[in-house]
């Protein structure tokens, strides 16, 4: 079972751009590529930016899901995309997200399991279903946590914890699974999550959507060889929810009054 993320929470923003590379702010909904997930003509990040930059060739350099939000990379040469791709792989970027989980998790750690890689139906279909588990690491520090009055299943309360991870390797729903794999399942996650948990944010906070945010990369620039750190902020709902659970401070913000993205509808 997919996301199922129909709308999109808000408009694609620019957050860096130069002769080689664009970094965007993807919203949570919003698919990087056409997919059969969707229907025809459904809007996607990579016709967004055709548009946006008539006449180029734009190269992806790697993905989010659907359900994810925050910061992508591509760019305007074919040279460059393989460069990063290869600093990707080579584990040569920082990459940085902020996640919801359920429960209080310990302050910090780092989760070394190994993932089977997970095959889309349609465009891996001739992919070996056997392929033996690969090396996946994720780090990950609590920020923040909170314990809220509302009685799910046996529990008085319910508690959850803002935490920030940094996956060393790219697994397919690599945090998602990792964190489900040591028992903090991310909240909104209706594939690796828990039911009653995406359904107390939706009934209690009108939250619809999976609390991962891609908040920040960091990587050397191939051509001018600067350090390029390109950060995320969260969006105004998910904004409003932290601060209504106290962790103002923990995460970065939303720009206020910064200009509105294209429409991609």
């Amino acid at each position: 079972m997919s996301d199922p993320n129909p709308t999109v929470d808000s408009q694609p923003q620019i957050l860096f751009e130069d002769d080689w590379i664009i970094a965007v702010d993807k919203p949570a909904g919003l698919l990087v590529h056409p997919s059969w997930i969707a229907p025809a003509k459904t809007p996607n990040l990579v016709s967004w930016l055709r548009e946006r930059y008539p006449g180029e060739k734009i190269h992806t350099v790697h993905r989010l899901d659907r359900a994810t939000s925050g910061v992508i990379l591509f760019t305007r040469n074919k040279d460059v995309a393989h460069a990063l791709q290869t600093a990707f792989s080579e584990r040569q970027v920082l990459k940085r997200y902020l996640c919801v989980v359920r429960g209080w998790t310990d302050e910090s750690g780092e989760i070394d399991y190994a993932l089977k890689p997970i095959h889309d139906r349609i465009a891996d279909a001739h992919a070996n279903p056997d392929k033996p588990a690969q090396e996946a690491v994720s780090s990950f520090r609590r920020l923040g946590c909170v314990e809220l009055p509302i009685a799910i299943g046996r529990y008085p309360v319910a508690r959850y914890s803002l935490v920030e991870v940094c996956p060393k390797t790219g697994r397919k729903h690599q945090i998602r699974r990792h964190m489900k794999h040591i028992f903090h399942p991310l909240v909104g996650d209706t594939k690796h999550g828990e039911g009653r948990h995406n359904r107390l944010f939706r009934e209690h906070f009108g939250l619809h959507r999976l609390l991962l945010m891609a908040t920040e990369i960091t990587f050397t620039h191939p051509v001018t060889k600067e350090e390029i750190a390109v950060k995320a902020p969260v969006s105004d709902e998910v904004d409003r929810l932290f601060s209504e659970f106290g962790w103002q401070g923990l995460y970065p913000a939303p720009v206020r009054g910064r200009e509105g993205g294209t429409e991609i509808a």
